[in-house]
């Protein structure tokens, strides 16, 4: 049985989707962009802050599911320039043990929703 995941902590979906679905022990994340759930805004000021504001999308939708990061088992990143890959990573990596990290996939594609430069899924097992 699946259970429907949702929080005002992170941006509500902007399509037919949800935050997240737990099914069993496992967490299917919708891909997160850089939107500040406080105010709706896009935080595009760098890469940097945009993907800081993906990440902490991703950790209140983790939160929702009484996970961390430390639940996630696997991520996808899709961003919009691959000359951006090591500021991304780097700001990545601020939120995992590298020992420990998931598996994970970067993809450069050509757009994404809202033209951000970044969107990140995970999935996650308590």
């Amino acid at each position: 049985m699946k259970k429907i995941i949702t929080t005002g902590k992170a941006p509500a979906p902007i399509g037919p989707y949800n935050q997240a679905v737990l099914s069993g022990n496992t967490l299917y994340s919708s891909g997160q962009i850089a939107i500040n759930p406080e105010t709706g805004n896009l935080v595009l000021d760098s890469i940097e802050a945009e993907t800081k504001q993906v990440m902490k999308n991703m950790k209140e939708v983790l939160a929702a599911a009484e996970m961390t990061f430390e639940n996630v088992v696997k991520t996808s990143i899709f961003i919009s320039d691959m000359h951006n890959f090591s500021k991304i990573n780097a700001v990545y990596a601020e939120y995992f043990n590298e020992a420990t990290a998931p598996a994970r996939e970067t993809v450069e594609v050509a757009n994404l929703p809202k033209f951000v430069n970044v969107e990140i899924s995970m999935i996650a097992i308590k």
